[in-house]
């Protein structure tokens, strides 16, 4: 089995011999087979879940929306956003979505410890996440410094789960948790000629 690359983050890593994967940062170009794969999953309904208020008008943090193709076609996504949880800098880790027919294949897996590697490489100290435990615990995520913290909207307590990537970085964590990281609004703006911002 190839091992995942651990110095060339943004370039493809494969998975392996027998499922020809390859992790690579999220392009431009995915944006329409990401939006579709992510209706696939979670169906029409997901623009209203709790933790979308935390990625809405926002940008993925640098560096950390990973895309995994197969064959020339994406399969699986997942992005990291920046939030302040109870005033602790933090990641936000979702969107993970795997299309059906690689779901037996250990995608997800692959996906989670490629964006856990590469948030740990940027100097992030903790990631958090909604998600269902056993299945996360796997990688290292537990409720035990979530408890003090909420969402701005409904949520199951017992789905709430963080990891600290150095240790205590969610020490004292309580209140809410809110999206920081740059607005979608602004990275266009800036990209547009001078002209057409003035107009």
């Amino acid at each position: 089995m190839t091992a995942l690359k651990t110095t060339a983050l943004t370039s493809p890593a494969p998975i392996s011999e027998a499922a020809p994967f390859a992790i690579r940062a999220e392009r431009t170009s995915d944006v329409a087979a990401r939006e579709a794969l992510l209706d696939a999953c979670f169906g029409p309904g997901r623009s209203a879940r709790t933790c979308q208020r935390l990625r809405d008008g926002r940008l993925p943090a640098e560096g950390l929306a990973f895309s995994a193709v197969r064959g020339g076609q994406l399969v699986g996504t997942v992005r990291l956003w920046h939030v302040s949880a109870g005033g602790c800098p933090a990641l936000m880790l979702g969107p993970l979505a795997v299309d059906p027919s690689c779901r037996d294949l250990g995608l997800g897996a692959a996906l989670m410890r490629h964006a856990l590697l590469a948030a740990t490489v940027r100097g992030h100290g903790a990631v958090i996440l909604l998600g269902d435990a056993p299945y996360y615990a796997r990688f290292g995520f537990s409720p035990d410094k979530t408890a003090a913290l909420s969402l701005p909207g409904p949520f199951e307590r017992d789905r709430l789960l963080a990891r600290e990537l150095c240790p205590g970085a969610l020490d004292g964590a309580a209140g809410l948790i809110v999206a920081c990281g740059a607005s979608a609004g602004r990275a266009r703006s800036s990209t547009m000629p001078k002209s057409r911002r003035a107009a």
